[in-house]
């Protein structure tokens, strides 16, 4: 299957492989969300959480005030920034 998308002046491929490998989906591809409000960042981050796996807990780092990293519930890593305001 391939698909592609078009969102915000970027295209997007997805593929996906009839060839059984021995890997599901890596947190070395992320999808990277900066979140306007800290209530959009909780929700966010709490409705990805459910049935997946928390890979960095939401809570400030030195990079950022607030940041969480998860992969949902079929794997895809999401990494979840409020923005600088």
């Amino acid at each position: 299957m391939r698909e592609q998308l078009n969102k915000l002046h970027c295209q997007y491929m997805v593929i996906d492989s009839y060839v059984k490998h021995n890997f599901s989906f890596t947190p070395s591809m992320s999808l990277y969300v900066t979140c306007d409000s800290d209530d959009e960042v909780e929700r966010l981050f709490t409705a990805l959480a459910q049935d997946g796996a928390i890979l960095m807990p939401l809570a400030t780092y030195p990079f950022s005030k607030k940041f969480g990293w998860v992969a949902d519930k079929v794997g895809v890593s999401w990494q979840l920034n409020l923005a600088d305001g």
